[in-house]
C-alpha cells in the first residue's frame, strides 16, 4: 500500500506531475489578477465598497452557472471544458491589460471583466475538483488531494508577491503576465492522461441539475464539510479589506499588500507538505473542527493588531487552519461521490467555496463601509467561532469521524 501510495507522489507521476504545475500556473494567474484588480480599483475610488463589489461580481456568475457547469461536466469531455475555460479567462486578462495599457480601463470595465473571470472559474473549478480521481485509484487519493491543494498554496504565495512587485512597472504588466500563465496552464491541461468513462448522457432537466444539491442535502457528512467552510469564511474572509490594511493601517504600499496576501499560503504551503508526509489518520472530524476555529482566533487577533510583522505571523496561521480544514473536507467529498455524480457534487462545492470568498468579499467591504475595517474583521471571527459551536451539534457525525476509511468511534 505505501508503494502505490509513493507511485502516484508528486513528480513521480507523470499525470499528477503536469496536474500540480497546471495548477500552479493558473492560480498564479488568478492571484495575480486579484491583487491587481484590487489596488487599481482602490486607487480609482478609495472606497472599500467598490473592493466589495469585486467579489459580488465573481459571486454572481459562479452562482448562476455553477450548477449547469456541474451537469455540463458529468456529460461531455472534462478537458476539453477545462481549456475553454482556461481561454475565457485568458481573454479577460487580455482585455484589461490592452484597456489598461491604452487608458480605458474604467471600474465598470474592470468588473466586467471580474464578471467574466467569475463565469470561466465556475466551469474550471467544477472540473477541476473532478479529475484527481480520474488519475489516480482510490487509496491514493487523500495524499495526491494533499500535495495538489500545496500548488495552489505555492501560487498563493508567489501570486501576490510577483502581482505587488510588478505594479511597481504597471497593472498591464500584470494582467499580460497573468494571460500567459493561462495559456500556459491551458498547454499542460491538454497534455494530462485522464482515465475516460463514457458519461450515461442524460436531457437538460432541473432533476439532473439539481441532483448534486439532492445528494449533498441527503449526506451529512458531505454537507457539514462543505457548509462549515462556507459559513466560516463568510464570516471570517477578510482578504477583501488588505488594501485598505496596506494602504491606510500598516501604510506598506504594493509590496506590504503583496506580502499579506501571501502570507496566508506561507502557512496553508507549510501545513500541506508536514500533511503529505504525516497524513492524518485519527479523529479527522474533531480535527478539522479545531482548524476552523483557529481560523477563527487568528482572524480577531489580526484585527486587533498594531503590528505588521504579527499580523502577518495571524494571517500564516489563518492559511494553515485553513489548509487543515481543506485535506479533511476535499478527500470526504470526494469518496463520499459516485464518478457519474461528482461533476455535479464539484458544482455544489464550487459553489459553496465561491459563496465563501465572494460573499465573505462582500460582506467585509460592506461591514467595513458600515462600522470600519477593524470592526468589520472582529465581527468576522467572533463569528466564525459561533459557527463551529453550532455545527458541531448540527453535524455530530462530521465531528466524531475518526478516519477515512472507518468513519464513525
Amino acid at each position: 500500500m505505501a508503494t502505490e501510495h509513493a507511485s502516484y507522489s508528486l513528480f513521480s507521476n507523470r499525470a499528477v506531475t503536469l496536474l500540480w504545475l497546471a495548477r500552479v500556473s493558473t492560480s498564479i494567474a488568478y492571484q495575480m489578477q486579484v491583487v491587481a484588480v484590487g489596488w487599481q480599483i482602490y486607487e480609482m475610488t478609495s472606497s472599500p465598497m467598490q473592493l466589495g463589489f469585486v467579489g459580488l461580481m465573481q459571486f454572481i456568475p459562479q452562482f448562476a452557472l455553477v450548477l449547469v457547469a456541474g451537469h455540463v461536466v458529468d456529460q461531455h469531455d472534462r478537458k476539453r471544458i477545462m481549456l475553454l475555460a482556461q481561454g475565457v479567462e485568458a481573454v479577460a486578462v487580455a482585455v484589461l491589460a490592452f484597456a489598461t495599457a491604452s487608458g480605458f480601463a474604467t471600474p465598470p470595465l474592470i468588473l466586467a471583466a471580474v464578471f467574466a473571470l467569475g463565469a470561466a472559474r465556475s466551469f474550471e473549478a467544477t472540473t477541476l475538483q473532478t479529475l484527481p480521481p480520474a488519475i489516480v485509484p482510490p487509496t491514493a487519493l487523500p495524499r495526491v488531494i494533499a500535495e495538489l491543494s500545496s500548488a495552489t498554496q505555492t501560487a498563493t504565495i508567489a501570486g501576490p508577491a510577483i502581482g505587488g512587485l510588478m505594479l511597481i512597472l504597471g497593472t498591464s504588466y500584470v494582467y499580460v503576465v497573468c494571460a500567459l500563465l493561462f495559456v500556459g496552464s491551458t498547454i499542460l491541461i491538454w497534455c494530462i492522461p485522464i482515465r475516460k468513462t463514457e458519461p450515461k448522457r442524460v436531457p437538460f432537466s432541473f432533476t439532473t441539475v439539481f441532483a448534486g444539491i439532492n445528494f449533498v442535502r441527503h449526506n451529512p457528512l458531505v454537507l457539514g464539510a462543505m457548509s462549515l467552510d462556507m459559513f466560516a469564511v463568510i464570516f471570517a474572509g477578510a482578504t477583501a479589506l488588505l488594501p485598505i490594511f496596506a494602504s491606510d493601517i500598516f501604510h506598506v504600499g504594493s509590496w506590504g499588500l503583496g506580502i499579506m496576501r501571501a502570507a496566508p499560503a506561507v502557512g496553508a504551503l507549510t501545513c500541506s507538505f508536514v500533511i503529505s508526509r504525516w497524513p492524518l489518520r485519527q479523529h479527522v472530524g474533531a480535527t478539522m473542527y479545531c482548524a476552523v476555529a483557529v481560523f477563527g482566533i487568528a482572524t480577531i487577533l489580526f484585527g486587533l493588531s498594531t503590528s505588521f510583522a504579527f499580523s502577518l505571523a495571524m494571517l500564516v496561521i489563518i492559511g494553515a487552519s485553513d489548509m487543515l480544514s481543506i485535506v479533511v473536507r476535499q478527500p470526504v467529498i470526494q469518496l463520499e461521490t459516485p464518478d457519474v455524480m461528482r461533476g455535479r457534487v464539484s458544482a455544489v462545492n464550487a459553489l459553496f467555496i465561491g459563496t465563501s470568498n465572494q460573499i465573505g468579499e462582500f460582506r467585509a467591504g460592506m461591514t467595513a463601509a458600515w462600522f470600519g475595517t477593524i470592526p468589520s474583521v472582529l465581527i468576522g471571527g467572533v463569528g466564525t467561532l459561533i459557527v463551529v459551536l453550532i455545527w458541531i451539534k448540527a453535524f455530530p457525525a462530521l465531528f466524531h469521524m475518526r478516519n477515512f476509511e472507518q468513519r464513525y468511534r
